[in-house]
């Protein structure tokens, strides 16, 4: 592989931004590829490719390089470097690589590999967790099936086509997909591009959403003229699928507490040709309350700290903390508490996370089925989802039936 200078340089730029400024990478690649409009696709793929390795394995080449934040451009370098090598590639002979030599490289990364937490790259406190509360099997399998790249899957929009239809035009643009039985509506890339430059997508035909998170939507059991709500429906990924599931019939209300989350489902909305969608921002308590006992469903997809889906945003493992984690699962369980209250009598509520802990899952429905707002529900079903058994993203959903 021939490595072009301003390439690199612009992998040593991003990575300082996301290192040493803790922006987060996808908007630093954003950021960056918008200042060098001049790159080609392989070039912006080449810069957002191995910035997002080098952040994946962030530990591992730390502990490789012998280099500790704050990170300096040499020591930027070197984990480049690292990369480069790791991969069988050639260093160029460029003055910031002198003195590193292969040879060291790769027999610094014989014991490491041997030992999860580096071979993985996680840190200690996160690794010790998703051992204790998954088991060391599923932990290892799951860990190492986050470090791959994630596919890229499309969801059509069956209020405007079918996937075979769909399928079909996106070859006409060179768009080659393969269909994923298991899942209805879902597309898979065969090779990665950009397909938001497509008429498919300007027509509102796709949407891009990972196939486990595809799930989540029928899982709600909706039917055509019910009264639905998205109690956290940001930017409205499950939002746009329940329409299509509801043939857009029936109201399917929106909520969020960021306004610009909603004007970004309103437009994606619109796209789609969904229009029994309507989003109101939770501006106090008094919007929840004027709901209550209204919906035949309501799905709670709650924040979490999102280990199912590390393998599209790496960096967030070297942003969590403990102390996020217990706040995060205070929050959960607030949202139960206070939201389920908005499920009619005989009505479904739906929680779901893309969280892998027991800790965010099912620990918080137990929790909450035997809270005094709980006991009025019962569990149907819950479900897990893990990328190295399935393939996709891990999520976590659990139905459940208000009976009194």
């Amino acid at each position: 592989m021939r490595f072009h200078r301003n390439l690199v340089e612009g992998v040593v730029e991003v990575l300082d931004q996301v290192f040493n400024k803790q922006v987060y990478a996808d908007r630093a690649l954003e950021q960056h590829l918008r200042k060098n409009k001049q790159w080609g696709s392989r070039d912006r793929g080449f810069v957002a490719e191995t910035v997002y390795d080098i952040v994946r394995w962030k530990r591992l080449y730390c502990e490789i390089a012998e280099v500790t934040a704050p990170f300096y451009s040499r020591d930027l370098y070197r984990l480049f470097a690292v990369w480069v090598i790791l991969k069988k590639e050639s260093l160029p002979s460029w003055p910031e690589f002198k003195g590193i030599k292969e040879g060291a490289i790769l027999e610094r990364y014989k014991p490491l590999k041997k030992i999860r937490k580096f071979r993985e790259s996680i840190p200690d406190w996160l690794d010790a967790l998703g051992e204790e509360r998954l088991g060391s099997e599923l932990w290892t399998a799951e860990l190492a099936a986050l470090n791959t790249q994630a596919p890229v899957i499309l969801r059509t929009n069956r209020l405007l086509t079918t996937p075979e239809r769909l399928q079909e035009l996106l070859e006409g643009e060179g768009i080659g997909t393969d269909l994923l039985p298991d899942y209805a509506d879902a597309l898979q890339l065969v090779e990665r591009g950009n397909v938001f430059r497509t008429a498919a997508f300007q027509e509102g035909l796709f949407e891009v959403q990972d196939a486990a998170s595809q799930t989540v939507a029928p899982f709600l059991e909706v039917t055509p003229g019910m009264r639905v709500i998205d109690a956290c429906a940001g930017a409205g990924g499950k939002t746009l699928h329940l329409a299509a599931l509801m043939q857009n019939k029936g109201q399917l209300i929106g909520l969020d507490i960021y306004p610009q989350k909603l004007k970004e489902l309103k437009k994606r909305a619109k796209r789609a040709k969904a229009f029994n969608i309507e989003t109101r921002l939770i501006s106090d308590a008094k919007v929840i309350k004027r709901l209550r006992n209204s919906a035949d469903r309501v799905l709670i997809d709650a924040p979490c700290t999102g280990l199912g889906v590390l393998r599209r945003n790496p960096d967030s493992k070297w942003k969590l903390e403990p102390a996020f984690l217990e706040r995060v699962c205070e929050t959960q369980q607030e949202l139960l508490q206070n939201y389920s209250g908005m499920v009619r009598e005989e009505g479904m509520l739906v929680y779901a996370t893309c969280s892998l802990l027991p800790n965010e899952n099912s620990d918080q429905v137990q929790t909450f089925l035997k809270s005094e707002a709980g006991m009025s529900f019962r569990l149907v079903e819950e479900r897990s989802m893990y990328a190295s058994v399935d393939g996709f993203d891990g999520f976590y959903m659990a139905r459940l039936k208000r009976v009194k």
